[in-house]
């Protein structure tokens, strides 16, 4: 599978001012494979040291960090010579060896000519139990379930793709039901680097189903071995009332889904657990479209959305037969689907601060509200053919912002004041916006409402 990921993994690569990198994601999103993988590709050998249950690199990194040790350590434990330049080094799992974590300052300090990468899926969790972290001494990268573009790749869909990536109209609306149909696999199969491998192989929606759920297993098995004890059972409810909260009309996360009479301190600690080990993303509420939009937001208001479109699906007990009945998935769970996949699609670029806006009287609700690097973007997901945009309306004449944009079934058009991107196309949101960066949009407000 190409991942997408592997070009800030080359653009690191290439860097003057090169780093130690850190990779985070969730569990079973693929880091491993990934960093193998950018090993393979672009140096002669990958030293590959995994520190899980590795009592060896427990006393390797025990003793001061004299690199030149460390270095003729891992040689040993790798049974080859490293050479700095054609050499990738790989700290995999590296929460479990704090110090193997803690060295990247040093490597960073005094042999930076080293290339290094470490990865870890409960890196976050072991952050805030107060490992030593060399902070400004690394550079990061995230890595996320796969994309629709990605899974298009995946599916030898390459020219599919292109069109896209070209915005070829004529092509896109030729084969539109052949982008709705891998779209409706999508929305099932989700990201999951195994469940998309599994469907690519046997085009099995049962088996998938039957990794998903394995997955699920497996997170709620991490949350009994590394959450703390007394919060265990929190953290359990909170998760699994995801799924019931995106199903409301108004998505915002309410604590009294999750055990009447629930206040958000006994559960604050819960969110920021399933945050930091990345099996949700928590979307905060912006009070007003100001730059940065970090400063206006309200820390009380967010929304809570699964890190995989396909487990939600599971989570759900999504029923494999939808997928065949039209659009109907589309609009399954109140639209909670649809808003999860466009989440998906922005949320893998860096660039991307994402937010989501509702008036004081709560009359009104965006979606998403995008910081870009270029604009600040209010976006609107219609998960059907209606598109009447009345939020959006209202946002955009209040606040005197002019690129707006509708994700719907409907063909990609500009409309005035607003742009409709297609929900097959949203993943090329950002290569639109940085050619619209000009502004020409703010000319064409939308009249009263």
């Amino acid at each position: 599978m190409y991942r997408e990921a592997i070009r800030q993994l080359e653009a690191w690569k290439c860097a003057p001012d090169r780093k130690p990198l850190i990779l985070r994601g969730a569990r079973q999103v693929g880091k491993t494979w990934l960093m193998k993988e950018f090993g393979r590709l672009h140096y002669k050998k990958c030293a590959y040291v995994s520190m899980d249950e590795n009592e060896r690199m427990t006393e390797v990194f025990r003793e001061a960090f004299d690199i030149g040790r460390i270095i003729e350590m891992l040689e040993i434990e790798v049974g080859f010579q490293i050479d700095p330049e054609h050499t990738l080094i790989i700290f995999d799992e590296v929460q479990e060896v704090s110090r193997a974590l803690k060295s990247l300052k040093y490597f960073q300090e005094t042999a930076p000519e080293y290339h290094i990468m470490a990865a870890g899926s409960l890196l976050g969790i072991a952050l805030h139990e107060g490992t030593s972290f060399p902070v400004g001494k690394v550079d990061f990268c995230d890595l996320y379930p796969l994309t629709f573009r990605e899974f298009l790749l995946a599916l030898d869909e390459k020219k599919l793709l292109d069109a896209l990536d070209e915005n070829d109209l004529q092509t896109m609306q030729v084969f539109r039901t052949k982008y709705v149909d891998d779209l409706k696999y999508y929305y099932y199969v989700g990201g999951m680097p195994e469940a998309v491998q599994e469907f690519i192989t046997s085009r099995d929606l049962k088996k998938v189903r039957n990794i998903q759920n394995k997955l699920l297993y497996a997170y709620e098995n991490d949350l009994s071995k590394h959450a703390p004890k007394e919060i265990v059972t929190r953290i359990r409810m909170l998760w699994n009332s995801i799924p019931a909260q995106l199903a409301k009309e108004n998505k915002k996360f309410i604590y009294g889904l999750v055990r009447t009479g629930a206040r958000a301190r006994e559960y604050e600690v819960a969110v920021t657990w399933l945050t930091d080990v990345g099996l949700a993303y928590k979307i905060n509420r912006a009070k007003k479209p100001d730059f940065p939009l970090r400063a206006c937001q309200d820390f009380s208001a967010f929304k809570l959305y699964v890190l995989d479109i396909g487990l939600l699906g599971a989570m759900s007990r999504l029923n494999a037969r939808t997928i065949l009945e039209g659009d109907r998935l589309f609009e399954e769970f109140k639209g909670a689907l649809t808003e999860q996949y466009v989440l998906q699609q922005l949320i893998v670029y860096p660039e991307n601060d994402i937010f989501y806006w509702s008036s004081e009287n709560a009359t009104s609700e965006l979606d998403f509200l995008i910081q870009t690097e270029e604009s600040i973007v209010p976006l609107e997901v219609k998960a059907e053919e209606n598109l009447q945009a009345k939020s959006l309306k209202v946002f955009v004449q209040k606040y005197g912002i002019g690129n707006a944009v509708r994700v719907s079934m409907s063909g990609f058009r500009e409309q005035d004041w607003l742009v409709n991107f297609p929900l097959y196309n949203i993943g090329n949101l950002n290569s639109y916006l940085k050619k619209r960066a000009d502004g020409s949009w703010e000319e064409n407000l939308p009249g009263p409402v």
